[in-house]
């Protein structure tokens, strides 16, 4: 499609990836090694938020010290990396990717897991191929997505001609936030990090399924 076509902005974690069983399991162990409670993921859904501290303080009903902070976040990542190599892509998933593709249309993939581990999960599932450009964190993991997708953005610069092309489809409020910084549309997906409800609050279409994602968004642009 080059620069008259949609260009679609994928997240990862809860989007492509099937990972929200994996998410919750760590986020318990973590809990776990400070003595909180376990969360549900109906409570998880209800709660969750970026930056990832703040979900912590609607969880514990204030902000977590600079120590509890590093010792959540330490934990989590280690134990969401080994739930992790055994989660699979969202159904659907890898034949939406390839028939896109296939069609001549362009998309990216934009996370902010860890880049040096994001590639290599990519790359085993076989889709990098399917995306012009895959970007993962690089900084503190504690900021939202906005200014990644600004950076993000302007590496696309010769595959799509306005922001106002660009969708992004994520499972997270945080990706329709990011949308909006730039100047871009935004779908939401129900099958990861977020209620329906919380999703809804966004303003922008939501959806249960990536089939769905991605028709909407070819209607957002048309």
């Amino acid at each position: 499609m080059g620069k008259l076509g949609t260009h679609l902005v994928w997240d990862w974690n809860g989007t492509l990836l099937d990972d929200i069983g994996a998410v919750i399991g760590a986020t318990n162990a973590a809990f776990e090694e400070i003595g909180m409670e376990p969360i549900t993921l109906e409570r998880y859904r209800e709660l969750y938020c970026v930056p990832v501290p703040l979900f912590y303080e609607r969880l514990m009903g204030r902000l977590p010290t600079e120590a509890e902070w590093l010792v959540m976040d330490e934990a989590f990542h280690r134990h969401y990396w080994i739930r992790a190599e055994t989660c699979g892509l969202t159904a659907g998933a890898a034949e939406l990717l390839a028939g896109r593709q296939d069609a001549g249309h362009t998309q990216s993939l934009l996370s902010l897991a860890p880049h040096d581990r994001l590639v290599p999960i990519v790359r085993r599932h076989g889709i990098e191929e399917r995306f012009i450009r895959v970007d993962g964190r690089t900084g503190a993991s504690t900021a939202g997505k906005a200014e990644h997708m600004v950076r993000h953005l302007l590496t696309l610069s010769g595959v799509t001609s306005s922001p106002d092309r660009v969708v992004v489809i994520g499972d997270a409020a945080d990706d329709a936030v990011a949308a909006a910084h730039v100047g871009a549309r935004a779908v939401l997906y129900t099958g990861g990090s977020h209620s329906r409800a919380s999703l809804e609050v966004a303003g922008v279409p939501v959806v249960d399924t990536l089939a769905e994602a991605v028709a909407v968004a070819e209607d957002l642009v048309a």
